[in-house]
């Protein structure tokens, strides 16, 4: 991250600079109120530039008002040193979509940043505010992005959620680490951090939105295979076991299963042969017996910090088979039908 080193000019002129501009906008709001009104986002940073060039002489800040443009953050700048964004509204509201969390086009040497907001609503008004006062969440559009909103209190910024101030975050190598473990912490079960999984980033997915019928047979039965390793509550008899199954094909592998349930498990019963006798299981069970051994290739292939965060239970490199099958085992108790039958025996038997 780029850090400036220059020294700051004085913030006292720099606010009474920033005072004066807003009560000339909002002067201009008031007394030519159409014109002001049909300014687009484009028009009004010019504008803005313009009434602070006006506000700036006989001060400190003469001469040092600088339009940037482009797709640079912020839109203007000060002395080299303070930058003011420019948010614009149609609607009666003080919320808007702000920029990007990584700052990747900040402008070399801007180390104060301020938001100024022009509603462009009747009435029109002209807010100005320090920019990291104003950020209340992060949200996605195309990247993680904070939201802005310009009534926000003292102390409920996305900055006091997750305790470091915004020019710590900023200068991370990594600024989205601190975002996802506050809204990791907030997840209720079975929910999921879909847009900004740290943890995989190295695994691109498709940006094709699939409808699970239409996959290849060998598709499906590769999805299957991961799904019995990554969730084996599927072996218990919950209502609620194909949750997170769902969101996971959905967020990870861009597919779109209608019914979870019938895709994965249904489809009646099955037969297994044990020691000389046929059990009739459910038909899971028999899918499991069946692909054990791919499951279980799934599982070597699978880092063990990604498998415990799966199964919400520690693991490690050297034990995560027998973790998984005693997993499935303590889930599988859980269904009437087959508690007569050792499923953790029979796993070890065909895997270990």
């Amino acid at each position: 991250m780029i850090v400036s080193i220059n020294p700051e000019p004085n913030r006292s002129d720099f606010d009474s600079l920033m005072n004066s501009t807003i009560e000339r906008l909002n002067y201009l709001a008031q007394n030519d109120s159409r014109k002001v009104s049909q300014l687009s986002g484009r028009d009004l940073e010019p504008f803005v530039k313009n009434v602070m060039e006006e506000m700036a002489k006989n001060t400190p800040f003469e001469g040092s008002i600088k339009l940037i443009g482009g797709q640079k953050f912020p839109d203007i700048t000060a002395k080299n040193y303070y930058g003011i964004e420019i948010k614009t509204t149609r609607q009666n509201h003080w919320k808007s979509t702000g920029n990007s969390v990584l700052e990747t086009t900040r402008v070399h040497n801007v180390e104060r940043v301020f938001l100024l907001f022009a509603k462009l609503a009747t009435p029109i008004e002209f807010r100005c505010r320090p920019y990291e006062e104003v950020l209340s969440e992060v949200v996605v559009t195309h990247s993680p992005r904070y939201l802005i909103d310009m009534n926000l209190k003292n102390g409920e910024t996305i900055f006091n959620k997750i305790n470091m101030p915004y020019d710590k975050l900023r200068k991370m190598d990594d600024p989205i680490r601190p975002i996802v473990n506050y809204y990791k912490s907030k997840l209720k079960p079975g929910e999921e951090l879909w847009w900004m999984d740290v943890e995989n980033t190295s695994k691109a997915s498709n940006i094709i939105i699939r409808i699970w019928n239409n996959l290849a047979a060998s598709e499906r039965q590769e999805l299957t295979h991961q799904a019995m390793a990554y969730f084996p509550e599927l072996f218990g008899s919950s209502n609620k076991k194909y949750g997170r199954l769902a969101i996971w094909l959905t967020t990870r592998k861009t597919v779109v299963c209608p019914n979870v349930r019938d895709s994965f498990s249904a489809g009646g019963r099955a037969k297994l042969k044990i020691e000389g006798e046929i059990h009739e299981v459910p038909k899971i069970f028999g899918n499991l017996y069946e692909n054990a051994h791919h499951i279980s290739e799934v599982l070597l292939q699978t880092p063990a910090f990604e498998l415990a965060e799966y199964w919400e239970e520690p693991t490690s490199d050297e034990s995560k088979i027998s973790d998984w099958i005693s997993l499935v085992a303590r889930y599988s108790k859980t269904m009437k039908c087959i508690q007569h039958i050792d499923i953790k025996q029979i796993l070890t038997d065909i895997i270990v």
